[in-house]
């Protein structure tokens, strides 16, 4: 798999012979290796053009957007790696159909659950008890096979959720509190992390997707909606525990992250500069991790497990055969 690329500095993001040079503020010139980018991410103020864009399209790498205090902000797409009308009327069919999305939908969810379990297993075997938590993890799934509706799973899901969020006040280290899920904006360190997080997870299956035929605006258990693309929401869901969640407790428990990386503004509680470097370096270095792929028998990066999911809803839209969630397996 190609490398993401992240920028801090503020300048201009530009075409440079047959490569992308960034010129900083400071006029100090920075070049990116384009033929080994999977994607760019803009986390400064930078100015950038059509030739550009043009570049990056040429090369199938996407750019992603960050604005105002790391929010996500957007992505430029290059041009699909795939174009199959097919599946995108198969896809548009499973949408339309309510037995066939439920069932997409509940599978997401399962596997979701199943991810969140394998964390508080962890930290349950590491002097932790959350034998309570992974009950109510147990059950949920369990009342996952009753459901009949998208809405009735997106409850189970809420549910589960904040079963697992219970336990994150035990897993951080003192000076740390989470008190439950906060966004928009996020109100404490660990809520920031969790929302700059997820927010990675979501613009690396974007990418992941880009590379299939399958449309990112057609989803199956996040309602489709307007400028967002809502199946990169239900496939994100499956990784935010291994990647942004995981991520998260080891920083903050190796004290690679502490107070003084976050700031408050306008009751708000963001990363620093330096505290999104160090995240978005951590993320980047799980990204690559590899891990023995039972089906493939062969070793596979974490990041490349993104792109096999949408490649296993494909076939599963195209084929019938049975589409089976990510569960995390080591």
């Amino acid at each position: 798999m190609d490398r993401n690329y992240h920028i801090f500095s503020d300048g201009c993001l530009e075409r440079h012979n047959d490569t992308v040079r960034l010129v900083t503020l400071d006029d100090e010139k920075k070049y990116l290796p384009i033929e080994k980018a999977e994607a760019i991410y803009l986390h400064g103020q930078i100015d950038y053009n059509t030739r550009l864009i043009s570049f990056l399209n040429k090369h199938g790498t996407a750019l992603h957007i960050f604005g105002w205090k790391d929010y996500y902000a957007g992505s430029v797409m290059p041009k699909r790696g795939q174009t199959s009308g097919r599946t995108l009327v198969e896809q548009v069919r499973a949408y339309d159909s309510p037995a066939q999305r439920t069932d997409i939908a509940r599978k997401f969810v399962d596997g979701s659950i199943h991810n969140m379990r394998a964390n508080v297993s962890y930290y349950n075997s590491r002097g932790h008890d959350f034998d309570s938590e992974l009950a109510s993890l147990d059950a949920a799934g369990a009342r996952l096979t009753e459901t009949t509706a998208v809405e009735e799973i997106m409850g189970v899901e809420a549910t589960a959720r904040r079963a697992y969020y219970s336990t994150f006040d035990s897993i951080l280290p003192d000076g740390f509190v989470f008190n439950g899920r906060r966004y928009n904006p996020p109100t404490n360190e660990v809520n920031s992390l969790i929302s700059f997080g997820n927010s990675l997870v979501y613009a690396n299956v974007v990418s992941g997707i880009r590379a299939t035929a399958l449309d990112p605006a057609v989803s199956f258990l996040h309602e489709p909606g307007e400028r967002r693309y809502s199946l990169a929401l239900d496939i994100a869901d499956l990784f935010k525990p291994l990647l942004a969640d995981r991520v998260t407790f080891r920083l903050l428990n190796r004290q690679q992250l502490t107070p003084a990386d976050f700031e408050t503004d306008l009751n708000s509680c963001l990363l620093t500069e330096h505290g999104r470097k160090t995240f978005s370096k951590a993320f980047e270095e799980t990204l690559e991790q590899t891990v023995e792929h039972p089906r493939l028998n062969r070793k596979v990066s974490y990041q490349y497990l993104l792109r096999i999911e949408a490649y296993k809803l494909k076939k599963h839209l195209l084929t019938g055969e049975e589409y089976v969630p990510f569960k995390r397996w080591w």
